[in-house]
C-alpha cells in the first residue's frame, strides 16, 4: 500500500483550482422604463464625441458588450438608420495602489500611521498589492422617441486588470434580468470564460 506524499496531495489541490471556473462578482444596479411587452428589437451603437475620438478603444468595448446585448435578444441592425434603439456604452478603470498594511488587520493591530508613512518615506519600502475598481455602463434609447429605456451599471474590484473576457462579464452582469429591475444594487456572480 503506498502512501499519499503531502506534496501529491498539493499538486492534485492546485490542478483541481486550474480546472475551477473562475467567478466574477459585480454590483449591479439597472433602471428600467421598458415598455411592457415590447420585444427586444434591432440596435446600433451611438458614440459620444468623445467616444468618435478614440474609435478602436469604444470599437474593443462594444465587442465586449456585444454578446449580452444580443443574448438579451437584441440583433444588430444590417443598417443604423433601420436600428429601433441606439444602445451607448462605456467604461471607468482605476488602479489603486494598496498597501498591506491598509488591511483591517493592521490598522489597529499595532501598527500606526505615522510609523507607516515613516517606514515607507526613510526605509523606502513600499509593499503595494493594485486594485483595480471598474465600472461598466450601459444606455438603452428608442430611437424614434429619443426615450431612455433600460440603463444597467455593473462594478466590481478585484487585483487583476481588465481585459475583454473581464468587460464581456461585466456586461454580461448588467444585462443579467433585462428588461426588468431588482433592488439596486445587487451582488449579480458570472462565470469568466478562458
Amino acid at each position: 500500500m503506498r502512501t499519499v506524499t503531502p506534496f501529491l496531495v498539493a499538486l492534485v489541490a492546485l490542478l483541481g483550482a486550474c480546472a475551477t471556473p473562475r467567478q466574477l462578482d459585480n454590483d449591479v444596479s439597472t433602471y428600467s422604463q421598458w415598455p411592457a411587452g415590447r420585444k427586444p428589437a434591432s440596435y446600433a451603437f451611438e458614440r459620444l464625441p468623445s467616444q468618435q475620438a478614440r474609435a478602436e478603444l469604444q470599437q474593443q468595448l462594444e465587442d465586449a458588450a456585444r454578446g449580452a446585448i444580443e443574448a438579451a435578444g437584441f440583433a444588430a441592425a444590417p443598417d443604423e438608420a433601420q436600428a429601433e434603439v441606439g444602445i451607448q456604452v462605456g467604461v471607468r478603470t482605476s488602479a489603486l495602489a494598496r498597501a498591506v498594511f491598509d488591511d483591517p488587520f493592521w490598522w489597529r493591530g499595532g501598527v500606526s500611521t505615522r510609523w507607516r508613512r515613516g517606514f515607507y518615506s526613510s526605509a523606502g519600502i513600499h509593499y503595494t498589492t493594485p486594485i483595480y475598481e471598474r465600472e461598466v455602463a450601459l444606455l438603452i434609447r428608442d430611437r424614434k422617441s429619443g426615450q431612455t429605456l433600460y440603463e444597467a451599471r455593473a462594478s466590481n474590484a478585484t487585483g487583476s486588470g481588465a481585459d475583454a473576457t473581464v468587460l464581456a462579464a461585466m456586461f454580461e452582469a448588467a444585462m443579467k434580468d433585462f428588461p426588468n429591475t431588482a433592488i439596486n444594487p445587487r451582488r449579480v456572480t458570472v462565470e469568466l470564460n478562458r
